[in-house]
């Protein structure tokens, strides 16, 4: 088997082939066109076996990956990280782009499991609306702050209510009120009036336009508790295939779910992961925020994580962190891998099979109605749990006391 590592730029590539030890069998610098890469394939077929890593900057590789896939060869994504280790711990000094190709080949040789390229379907077509929207909004944002001073220099007694300023009929009186005023401040607050006008309006196109291709891609993930519309985008957007992760080990800690062990002796306590990818881990938590304040709180989130996780989470900062993990496995009980199989496929074993992932529970109407009665423990098991002293159970505290505890044993 040769690896054919490649390092990428927005005018050449460099190719530099390696053999299953890492030493070194050839190298070429070619154009970063479609000519440049219909050469590369030609170059590299005196290697029957071979295998393509370019380093993972798909804002350069893109159109790169595409043609290769599109020609049959089989192509690797090796992270910028592991790149730059086995660069640095070469016996040769200096930065090249033959160096940083080797580098890249070594890395996608000694490292098992790397992520597989594929060609980009309607997923990347999601995230371009999602992304393109946030900045607008953000552009919004920033012209409605520089507005909100223009207006408290020209009328110091209106007083704008927060999130008034995407209403349309707030911005037709602002403007209305502006233009019978003169002046430098009034004529480019008008203007900023105006922008904010559009802004709106495209964001809300964009928005529809993403509720449908959701709808299309993933029907079933918007009617997950706490997950709206532009949260599922994210998530679908952003996960873009969940059979290019080999197990669900490996998407929680790519999305930054998986904690990280922090313990030595007979302490043993976990960190935050501040790693991943944090507009997956943002939806995530935005999902468990919601729910966590109410939205399903006929499901009993609180009372699961008292009564099973009290002892280790004893911190309200460590509940906190536990939240995006828990929204990531209540997605995943809510068949997100089944909402995703259309564009990807599903991850690793069959979703009802997870004994071994902690507590999970259904966080919508229509998944728990459809599920089997779950068989309730008896009053008797419910008066031998522990209560806060002078609190007398009645009987609907006792049925719901069973049915949680029913649901953590089943986990």
């Amino acid at each position: 088997m040769v690896m054919i590592g490649v390092d990428a730029h927005m005018r050449t590539h460099t190719f530099v082939a390696v053999d299953e030890l890492g030493r070194k069998l050839a190298e070429r610098t070619l154009s970063a066109t479609s000519e440049g890469h219909l050469d590369a394939i030609e170059w590299a077929a005196r290697w029957p076996e071979r295998t393509f890593a370019p380093e993972d900057c798909r804002h350069v590789t893109r159109r790169l990956e595409g043609d290769l896939l599109r020609a049959g060869e089989a192509v690797l994504r090796v992270p910028a990280r592991l790149m730059a280790s086995e660069r640095r711990a070469a016996r040769s000094r200096g930065k090249s782009d033959p160096i940083d190709a080797l580098a890249v080949a070594r890395a996608a040789v000694r490292e098992p499991d790397l992520p597989v390229a594929r060609l980009d379907g309607e997923a990347r077509q999601l995230r371009l609306l999602v992304d393109h929207r946030d900045d607008l909004v953000a552009e919004r944002t920033r012209i409605q702050s520089r507005l909100r001073w223009h207006l408290h220099e020209l009328f110091p007694e209106l007083v704008v209510p927060p999130k008034a300023l995407r209403r349309q009929h707030v911005l037709d009186s602002l403007e209305e009120r502006l233009c019978a005023e003169s002046g430098t401040v009034a004529v480019i607050a008008r203007g900023l009036v105006i922008r904010t006008r559009e802004l709106t309006i495209r964001a809300n196109e964009l928005e529809r336009e993403i509720t449908v291709i959701v709808r299309r891609l993933a029907p079933t993930l918007p009617l997950v508790a706490g997950c709206g519309t532009l949260s599922a985008a994210k998530i679908v957007g952003e996960v873009a295939g969940a059979d290019r992760f080999r197990s669900r080990a490996a998407f929680a800690r790519w999305n930054g779910t998986a904690p990280i062990p922090v313990w030595s002796g007979n302490s043993r306590n976990q960190r935050l992961n501040r790693g991943g990818n944090r507009q997956v881990n943002a939806a995530l938590h935005r999902i468990a925020i919601t729910q966590w304040r109410g939205v399903a709180a006929r499901h009993h989130i609180r009372q699961a994580m008292t009564l099973r996780q009290r002892g280790s989470l004893r911190s309200r900062t460590r509940r906190r962190h536990c939240l995006p993990k828990m929204g990531w496995r209540r997605l995943r009980r809510s068949k997100l891998l089944h909402s995703l199989r259309n564009q990807a496929g599903s991850i690793g074993p069959s979703p009802d099979n997870h004994a071994s992932d902690g507590p999970c529970f259904t966080v919508t109407e229509s998944q728990h109605s459809s599920q089997q009665t779950r068989p309730r423990a008896s009053h008797a098991d419910a008066r031998r749990r522990r209560r806060p002293a002078g609190q007398q159970p009645g009987r609907a505290r006792m049925r719901r006391c069973g049915t949680i505890r029913h649901e953590l044993r089943q986990y």
